[in-house]
């Protein structure tokens, strides 16, 4: 296939002349390219077909273009934070602009940069609590667990729950699928080994190591909570 980069503006000047600005970002810039990777694109602009999110193959390429005018742009980093997971933050960060017809584009980029940098929120007391029950809970379910099936549906659930707890008692950023694991693997390397190698063996049958690795990530949030944990 062509150059990602060109291809990639390419596609966003021919699509989106009066696009302002644009980045491209994703693992296709980095040592982690696949023969699956996509471009994704992030693109801005000041009116429709903005804001909204498009699926195509350019040139043999899987494209993923978000189209976003400004002040959208900052209402969903403003939500992502929130929910302490940004994609949006993260492409802009790390991504390469390809397009930045009045300076918008090099703006967009430094902030999400501070941000990123800054981190989430901080979890509150009760959110705390209420991740350490959960995490307690699945914790005696995988424990009591005689059914095979149910055992890998667990362990891949507990190797979410447990890796989100990870990171956000220590205010790093979250991620979904590969990025969880990557977020993970940046934050606690020693951590990500840990809870991946035991649950590759827990799905197997093996859940002895997975439960204790599991405990200790609870130790480190305070430790197991079910009894006396309530929502008032």
């Amino acid at each position: 296939m062509d150059d990602p980069v060109l291809t990639a503006r390419e596609l966003v000047r021919g699509r989106f002349p009066a696009a302002r600005a644009a980045f491209l970002t994703g693992s296709v810039l980095t040592d982690r390219r696949t023969p699956t990777s996509d471009l994704d694109i992030v693109v801005l602009l000041d009116g429709p077909p903005a804001p909204s999110r498009e699926n195509l193959v350019y040139r043999g390429w899987p494209v993923e273009l978000f189209l976003q005018t400004a002040a959208v742009w900052h209402s969903f980093a403003d939500q992502e934070t929130a929910k302490r997971n940004s994609p949006l933050l993260a492409m802009c960060a790390d991504g390469m602009l390809l397009v930045d017809t009045d300076g918008l584009g090099a703006s967009l980029q430094d902030e999400a940069r501070k941000r990123w940098a800054a981190g989430p929120p901080p979890l509150s007391d009760r959110e705390r609590d209420h991740q350490r029950y959960v995490l307690t809970d699945l914790l005696d379910d995988l424990r009591g667990c005689a059914d095979a099936a149910e055992r890998v549906y667990l362990v891949a659930h507990m190797l979410q729950r447990a890796s989100e707890l990870v990171l956000l008692v220590g205010c790093h950023w979250l991620g979904r699928g590969k990025w969880l694991s990557r977020r993970l693997a940046a934050a606690a390397p020693a951590v990500h080994r840990s809870l991946s190698e035991a649950a590759a063996q827990a799905a197997t049958g093996d859940t002895e190591h997975f439960a204790a690795v599991v405990a200790e990530v609870l130790n480190v949030a305070g430790g197991p909570l079910w009894d006396g944990y309530a929502i008032r």
